[in-house]
């Protein structure tokens, strides 16, 4: 399995429920109704908390703002995510997702990425 992590900034225009609100309510399904014919196997979206529990975190060891979320999205494999965006249906995909990213995230202030999981726990200890 690899993942896309996309470390996410809301465009400055919106607010933290204004980005959360579209994000989930319009990106989310925009992909989910596609994610067969892109391969993806798995999607979840984390919306950051406004919470003095983030403030804190933050203070206590010194790191930057918080993201206002992070998307995760699975593949099988790396060659099963680039049959899917090589393919005409998804380079098309490709361009109406990012075009679509570009309405609510801050794509120049974001971070996106892939990686591979490593379980160090899975359930009780």
């Amino acid at each position: 399995m690899i993942k896309f992590v996309m470390c996410a900034r809301r465009n400055p225009a919106m607010s933290r429920e204004e980005f959360s609100d579209y994000w989930l309510h319009h990106h989310g399904p925009l992909f989910r109704q596609y994610a067969h014919v892109y391969h993806a196997v798995r999607y979840v979206q984390s919306h950051t908390l406004d919470t003095p529990l983030n403030t804190n975190l933050q203070a206590s060891r010194g790191t930057q703002p918080a993201y206002d979320g992070v998307g995760e999205i699975w593949w099988a494999s790396e060659a099963d995510f680039l049959a899917a965006i090589n393919s005409p249906e998804g380079q098309k995909l490709r361009t109406m997702f990012v075009e679509d990213e570009s309405r609510f995230i801050d794509l120049a202030n974001s971070s996106a990425f892939f990686t591979e999981e490593h379980v160090l726990i899975d359930g009780e200890v």
